[in-house]
């Protein structure tokens, strides 16, 4: 298998990320981004990517993947880009194919000139988070309340579709560190064994469970847990599921009040948990 990343450069492939929108979500065609949107974004400063699977013997090739984004303003008026929906094929997920396509979108921004690329996602969503914080290097003290209303798609209906919006500042040192593969924590133990604690230790069962009770939100850093596997919850139990929302919405909105940042996502021993501090130096610092 040969996996090349490049510009979307057709009428026919645009029309393929379409149909890819709707293999990858479930979306109906109301809410697929139509081709003549990501056309004009691309062609006024914004980013139509694809992921192809090449067939080296004959040249034949097939779009898995893509990411889309356009330009923005900051809150103070700085250029940003936000990068609005990025995804891969279902066979295809878990090959390093969104990280990919994440590099190839941050070398095309910087070649603007620009040094900011925002998003939004499901907090709770644990292999997305893993890759935006541990391997991309983004943070985030932004959570947005039900952002998109009730959605439609298979994968996030019947939610509130809070999100993160996360923050990669592509040319800070802690990106870099973090793109090659250094990393900007100690590991879960280690963590524990100094001044962090985790503030909401689910509840043991067969599916883990909001605990009644949390720990003080004080301290330098601070570690919460989340679901491992939001999607086998939400398939099994929506009402644990909307207990997760409904915890996880009031941890976040109360750290990121008092100054916390949210860096990494940690996978330990199948569980899942995002370390916060206040010590936030990933925006300030960048690197030639």
């Amino acid at each position: 298998m040969s996996i090349e990343i490049r510009p979307v450069q057709s009428i026919p492939e645009y029309r393929a990320i379409e149909q890819l929108q709707r293999e990858i979500w479930g979306l109906d065609d109301v809410e697929v981004v139509p081709d003549h949107v990501l056309l004009t974004a691309h062609k006024n400063g914004g980013l139509v990517l694809g992921a192809f699977d090449v067939q080296p013997a004959t040249g034949e090739e097939r779009l898995i993947g893509f990411v889309f984004g356009f330009l923005g303003l900051t809150s103070e008026g700085r250029l940003k880009h936000c990068s609005h929906i990025a995804g891969v094929a279902p066979a295809y997920q878990n090959q390093n194919v969104g990280y990919r396509l994440k590099l190839a979108q941050r070398e095309f921004v910087l070649g603007q000139g620009i040094e900011l690329i925002t998003w939004t996602f499901d907090p709770l969503e644990s292999r997305n988070a893993r890759l935006n914080f541990h391997k991309l290097g983004v943070t985030c003290n932004t959570y947005l309340r039900d952002l998109y209303g009730g959605m439609r798609d298979t994968l996030n209906v019947g939610l509130p579709s809070d999100r993160f919006q996360v923050d990669w500042y592509i040319k800070s040192s802690h990106v870099v560190n973090r793109l090659r593969g250094g990393s900007p924590a100690p590991g879960l133990q280690a963590l524990l064994a100094g001044r962090a604690v985790i503030v909401n230790r689910a509840l043991p069962g067969d599916l883990p469970r909001p605990p009644e009770t949390i720990l003080p939100l004080e301290g330098e850093q601070l570690l919460i847990q989340i679901p491992a596997n939001f999607q086998a919850i939400k398939s099994a139990d929506m009402g644990l599921a909307y207990a997760w929302r409904e915890h996880s919405r009031a941890l976040f909105e109360a750290a990121f009040a008092r100054g916390y940042v949210a860096v990494d996502l940690l996978f330990e021993t199948g569980e899942s948990f995002y370390l916060l501090t206040h010590e936030d130096r990933t925006r300030r610092t960048t690197s030639d």
